[in-house]
């Protein structure tokens, strides 16, 4: 029985616990809370990873970049592209939000929550200095996030600048980004007894409207990642790289199948690197650098929800939101995106980030977690996509591109 288990694909999981736990809770009513404890223990066990794994993972992509004065064109276009399609990925995000209200008229009166914080009143000054930990210790003992932030990519820099005598510390927080992404995996396999539990508690307490406002939101999901991997995407290969666009997407879609089937940026970087290459042309040298780079840090499809989910959350608890809050979301968002690993589940575990800088209550990820599956597959398709188009788009840039390959590969 075990073993048949764990012979099923955690997402095909997933998606049988949200169904099951959807049956149930409609048949069992508000004694399906009863339940809950379950699901609350899965979402206790996400927000544990929240420091180690955007400590090590920050400090290990900001080592990932290699020596900055080395990078030269490659780097600088690759890295200027990742963080302008970001921050309109996130400010994408927070648009639909906005717009489209997906958590709003939710009545959570029923459900047995800690109090609303207040809204944050913190002013730029403020925020500014607290961007600056007095402890690095207390820090990441009181989970500051930004501070956290902050201080893991100045040791990153600071490692670069150390050349040789930082090599080993490279070593140790490479080990370190992968050991908690293997926790992660650990944690995440207790995803569907987490989402048939919280599914269950939702359906049961709040009915059909809960499960309508989660419907928007991954319908907004689903929209955002569209947009950007045909809008922003398609008009970056069209207008920067001047490439057909069709072309582009033909030469992708294996990169783009398994990504959305596995949720999972790295599991899919040597389908992605072998497509960029063979049917795009581009270079083995910069295919390598920016694709592997991307992995690490492009994650657009997870900034826009990230911000998106915050707005949800906002919405749903009826915490306002000033023009401070939205640029302090689309910062840590898109930061936040960076720290999360290429593996599934990850976005959620940032939502931390994000929610407790603003005042949204932690519940909210209790609220989207079952239904956080299923905008992670096409999270991840936004965020490999990026990946070679970016690349592609370095690669004509400098030079290092193959367009008769691109041609050759069309053609078979």
């Amino acid at each position: 029985m075990v073993r048949f288990w764990f012979k099923v694909p955690l997402w095909q999981r997933v998606i049988a616990a949200l169904v099951l736990g959807i049956a149930v809770g409609i048949w069992w009513g508000p004694e399906a809370a009863s339940i809950k404890w379950i699901g609350d223990f899965f979402i206790k066990s996400v927000k544990m990873l929240v420091v180690p794994l955007i400590f090590f993972s920050l400090v290990s992509g900001v080592t990932a970049i290699g020596d900055l004065r080395k990078l030269g064109a490659v780097g600088g276009r690759a890295m200027l592209l990742f963080v302008v399609t970001g921050q309109i990925a996130v400010w994408l995000g927070l648009f639909l939000g906005t717009m489209l209200k997906p958590g709003e008229g939710l009545d959570t009166s029923r459900l047995q929550l800690g109090a609303v914080p207040p809204p944050n009143e913190t002013t730029a000054v403020d925020m500014i200095l607290s961007m600056i930990p007095e402890s690095p210790v207390k820090v990441m003992a009181d989970a500051q996030v930004l501070p956290l932030i902050v201080f893991a990519m100045l040791i990153g820099v600071g490692i670069l600048m150390a050349k040789e005598e930082g090599h080993p510390l490279i070593k140790i927080f490479d080990a370190g980004s992968v050991v908690m992404q293997k926790v992660t995996m650990i944690v995440m396999e207790l995803t569907p007894f987490g989402v048939f539990a919280l599914m269950a508690w939702v359906a049961g307490t709040l009915g059909q409207d809960a499960l309508i406002a989660l419907a928007k939101l991954v319908g907004l999901n689903y929209l955002g990642c569209i947009i950007i991997i045909v809008g922003i995407y398609g008009a970056m290969i069209h207008f920067l790289a001047r490439l057909p666009v069709h072309d582009f997407f033909r030469g992708i879609v294996d990169a783009m199948a398994v990504s959305y089937s596995t949720a999972s940026s790295n599991a899919t970087l040597p389908v992605t690197m072998r497509c960029t290459e063979r049917n795009l042309g581009v270079s083995n040298a910069v295919a390598s650098f920016v694709v592997s780079l991307g992995a690490t840090i492009n994650m657009n499809g997870t900034a826009m929800y990230l911000g998106l989910a915050t707005l949800f959350g906002a919405q749903v608890f009826g915490v306002e939101l000033d023009w401070g809050a939205y640029f302090l979301i689309s910062i840590l968002s898109t930061l936040g995106a960076v720290g999360a690993a290429g593996i599934p589940g990850a976005g959620l575990i940032m939502m931390a980030l994000v929610f407790g800088a603003v005042g949204v209550p932690l519940e909210t990820i209790a609220l989207v977690a079952g239904v956080d599956r299923i905008m992670d597959m096409m999270r991840t398709t936004t965020n490999v996509s990026g990946d070679a188009a970016v690349a592609t788009t370095v690669a004509v840039m400098t030079g290092e591109i193959d367009r008769a390959e691109m041609v050759s590969a069309d053609d078979v």
